[in-house]
């Protein structure tokens, strides 16, 4: 019997055995190996929403849109508004996404700041992209032109009051109001005229309400409305009484601005 054959071949099997252990990696170090040849991945956080700094600009809910048309069939009910200017803000209620949309339809109502949060202190809304711009509160603004056996004329920047007349008596009044700033979201113009007339010019970003009464005279309105106007843009009532005389209202652009070249 040759045992030192025997003994030689499991020397060799044990040797095999030890070299193909030492080839191949063990499995924990398979998994440093893995761990360390990929990158580190932090965990992946949901993004917060960030709150607008004006609250006007948050979102509204129907509750609060049914809230904002009750306050508009009650001021109707007492005087306030007329039919046509109810139905006219109702519209823009139900179609309102935010706060903001609904300031011009109540800002010149009691009550309004009670339904509507208010925006900061000495923030300044534009109110249409092309640049229409309210300054609420501003302490230097016209409120009047008159013109009689002559002309009265306001355009370029200027500030228009919350209530504004024009009065022209045997002359005329022009009034522009592409580069003014509006002191309410609601302005009222007062056009009155004898013997006279009073020429409106008005930019395309704000919006227009003529309910004035000719009396052997006119009271015009040419060009409508965009029909992109934004549900917040400023809006010019205009009132009055046009006796042997006119009135009237047009669109036109806004002014660019010149060039330095």
């Amino acid at each position: 019997m040759d045992t030192g054959g025997q003994l030689g071949q499991h020397a060799r099997m044990a040797s095999n055995r030890l070299d193909a252990s030492a080839a191949a990696p063990s499995a924990h170090t398979l998994d440093r190996m893995s761990a360390q040849s990929e990158p580190s991945r932090e965990p992946v956080r949901p993004s917060e929403p960030v709150a607008p700094a004006d609250p006007t600009q948050l979102r509204i809910y129907d509750a609060e849109r049914h809230q904002v048309a009750d306050l508009l069939r009650e001021a109707a009910g007492d005087g306030r508004l007329t039919m046509e200017e109810l139905d006219e803000r109702l519209e823009v209620v139900y179609k309102s996404k935010t706060y903001a949309e609904l300031v011009p339809v109540t800002v010149d109502l009691p009550g309004a700041r009670d339904v509507l949060p208010q925006a900061p202190a000495g923030a300044t809304a534009p109110a249409a992209s092309s640049g229409a711009t309210v300054r609420p509160g501003s302490s230097h603004s016209d409120s009047g032109s008159v013109a009689i056996f002559g002309g009265a004329t306001r355009k370029g920047q200027w500030t228009v009051a919350a209530q504004y007349t024009a009065l022209a008596v045997f002359g005329g009044v022009e009034l522009d109001f592409r580069e003014a700033t509006f002191t309410a979201h609601e302005t009222e113009l007062y056009a009155n005229c004898l013997f006279g007339g009073i020429d409106i010019t008005v930019p395309d970003d704000v919006a227009v309400r003529v309910s004035g009464v000719p009396i052997f005279g006119g009271y015009e309105h040419g060009k409508g409305e965009s029909a992109d106007l934004p549900a917040n843009a400023p809006v010019l009532h205009v009132k009055g009484v046009a006796l042997f005389g006119g009135v009237d209202v047009k669109r036109k652009p806004r002014k660019k601005p010149k060039s330095k070249d």
